[in-house]
């Protein structure tokens, strides 16, 4: 009877443990970095960094990102600092806002589950959002320089030619 008693007492101590590791009432701050320039690159970086305050008293839980069906582990930068970070090609990449879906362990695996058996990701509520805004990336001017150094040299020579042909007819 004894040994049944402190079973039970070790699994209700791990099922509120347990119970007490997720966050509740997430706080998300954020700030977002992405490539400004692609006139010589091939891929666009984005960089999302966040804090996280839950409102239990819960530090650095771990967590995960989902963005587009893709899911992929949050990097932990800092206490309570997160980041998430991924390369597109700069021809693919969309201007607009990027919903990054943060989820911890819970709500992870039953992402993963609903991945698994084709269902809905719709359905399973992230810990949290985080929104990136890619205005876009300048990728140079329209026309080259040497284009327009040879366009302006054609046009230089036929206006000396012009001047030449008149000045000896």
């Amino acid at each position: 009877m004894e040994k049944l008693f402190c079973l039970l007492a070790v699994l209700s101590l791990a099922g509120l443990s347990a119970a007490s590791s997720a966050c509740t009432k997430p706080e998300v701050s954020a700030q977002s970095y992405t490539t400004p320039d692609a006139t010589i690159l091939t891929n666009i970086g984005f960089v999302a960094e966040f804090t996280l305050t839950c409102g239990n008293g819960i530090q650095n839980p771990p967590l995960f990102a989902e963005l587009g069906g893709k899911t992929q582990p949050v990097a932990r930068i800092g206490a309570n600092k997160y980041q998430v970070s991924w390369v597109e090609d700069v021809k693919k990449a969309r201007r607009g806002d990027y919903t990054i879906n943060i989820y911890d362990e819970e709500n992870y695996a039953a992402l993963r589950k609903a991945i698994r058996n084709n269902e809905d990701i719709s359905t399973v509520k992230p810990l949290a959002a985080v929104v990136l805004n890619y205005p876009g990336a300048y990728q140079g001017p329209w026309v080259n320089s040497e284009f327009m150094a040879f366009a302006l040299s054609i046009a230089v020579w036929y206006a000396a030619f012009s001047a030449k042909s008149k000045l000896l007819a």
